[in-house]
């Protein structure tokens, strides 16, 4: 029913909204970099009176940029696994964007680029929690068949932040900075209403009537919430009451999906994708005047792709989207190397590249970029589930925190590998396809304790033979 429908989707955005602001201070430190870099310099010159050396500078932009990424490193599995609700959590965890959005508008008029790195610090840890939390909310009040798609929002709203911090006058960034504080406080505004998650309230806090109110808020057909109700406990009856990190780690059936989380979220992150969307602006400045101009081109793509992603995830199916786009990027990568490796002798090849890099984003975002977020949800039983959302979260802030770190990666790439930089992110897409193709089943359409049966029944089987994957078809 209509409603009820409305009631789901209202769930879901005013989950997004925290990748939304996630997404937006991503973007946003790219185009003004050197409107920020001439602060930190003017702090540094009215401190000190001498301009800041340009190796400092180079590692103060490099810490600025990564310091996002470390913040979410910080709190990947103690916090998550002592949280006791869903809803409610990302709504406590939403503070931490607010302190930091202050924070970073207010290092301008105190005149302090530490105080824009200390924000950008603490809504790190907001980042760590929020994106492990809102895949596992949005999958446990989705119906299956939907389940992925819903899940893709997420990517959709992180997608569409890039974006929105891109388009931005530079002049006035402080308060730029501080626009996430908008839907921060939409979400304070939206979330309060909408139900707890109805497993998680079964499941784990063994509350059925409360699980079935919130079933019939999101589902409204009696039949429906009478056979998902079934399912769940169904899947509590398969599993213990709770999961330590030592259970999570020495269990056999955790054993293939945690195989399988670490290849798809490593591919992911250390294929390419955040080195052009953390340093594009400064890669075109070495050859395009308008180069900003570009760097939005390359937010546009992000979204348009995460949106091809949310109409193919339950037709395609999360292996078929994975598989191409691994292939894709490895196969991006190897021409990027030999257009840059030619450029110096053959300049109009310039526009070729830029093609590559939406290409390569384009490729990201079909399926790379938004599964690596949600398959872990969907690999693991209830109990072990914000253990392996949290280990998701670590290996993907992992990832972009190793890139944002080496800026010279691709702005200054000569210095290093020069071309041959882009062999190794096609090295790492390569062996993603590779094991992603020998390993991954396909779990479209498949209940929670359908996938988590198949794991269970396969302690000391190979997922996979010869032939066919068991009975992941």
């Amino acid at each position: 029913d209509q409603s009820n429908l409305t009631t789901l989707l209202i769930s879901i955005l005013a989950a997004v909204l925290g990748s939304l602001q996630i997404g937006y201070h991503t973007g946003n430190i790219n185009a003004p970099a050197k409107i920020i870099e001439e602060f930190f310099n003017h702090t540094w010159r009215s401190r000190h009176n001498a301009s800041m050396p340009d190796h400092s500078l180079t590692l103060l932009w490099s810490l600025s940029v990564s310091i996002k990424d470390f913040g979410a490193l910080l709190v990947y599995l103690y916090v998550l696994n002592t949280f006791s609700f869903r809803r409610n959590s990302i709504l406590i965890v939403n503070c931490l964007s607010v302190v930091g959005a202050c924070l970073m508008f207010l290092s301008k008029a105190s005149e302090s680029f530490e105080v824009l790195i200390l924000g950008r610090l603490v809504f790190g840890l907001f980042c760590g929690l929020v994106m492990s939390l809102n895949p596992l909310y949005i999958q446990e009040v989705s119906p299956t068949n939907l389940r992925g798609a819903f899940a893709t929002l997420n990517q959709v709203s992180f997608a569409s932040g890039i974006l929105m911090g891109m388009v931005r006058p530079d002049h006035n960034w402080a308060m730029m900075l501080s626009l996430s504080l908008i839907p921060a406080l939409l979400q304070y505004l939206l979330l309060p209403f909408c139900p707890e998650s109805p497993r998680f309230l079964l499941i784990n806090r063994g509350v059925e009537d409360k699980a079935q109110t919130a079933l019939l808020r999101l589902r409204g057909n009696v039949d429906k919430v009478q056979t998902e109700l079934e399912e769940m406990k169904e899947e509590a009856a398969h599993t213990q009451s709770a999961v330590t990190i030592h259970d999570f780690f020495r269990k056999r059936s955790y054993r293939q999906p945690i195989i399988i989380v670490l290849i798809v979220n490593l591919g992911s992150q250390l294929s390419g994708f955040n080195a052009i969307i953390n340093y594009s602006t400064k890669m075109f400045q070495a050859k395009f005047d308008e180069a900003k101009y570009l760097t939005l081109g390359v937010g546009a793509v992000n979204v348009t792709f995460t949106l091809v992603a949310f109409f193919l995830m339950e037709r395609a199916g999360r292996r078929k989207l994975l598989l191409t786009g691994f292939i894709s990027i490895a196969v991006c990568n190897l021409l990027m190397t030999i257009v840059d490796s030619v450029l110096h002798l053959v300049p109009e090849l310039r526009s070729l590249q830029v093609l590559l890099v939406f290409c390569l984003i384009s490729a990201y975002e079909l399926g790379p970029g938004p599964i690596s977020w949600f398959i872990a949800a969907e690999l693991f039983d209830q109990p072990s589930r914000p253990i392996a959302m949290a280990f998701t979260s670590m290996l993907n802030w992992g990832g972009k925190f190793v890139l944002a770190v080496f800026p010279f990666c691709l702005p200054h790439k000569q210095k290093i590998l020069g071309a041959y930089v882009y062999l190794l992110f096609m090295m790492v897409a390569l062996l993603a396809f590779i094991l992603t193709w020998i390993r991954l089943p396909e779990t479209k359409g498949r209940t929670f304790d359908d996938i988590a049966e198949e794991f269970r029944g396969a302690e000391g089987i190979p997922l996979n033979n010869k032939f066919h994957f068991n009975t992941f078809t």
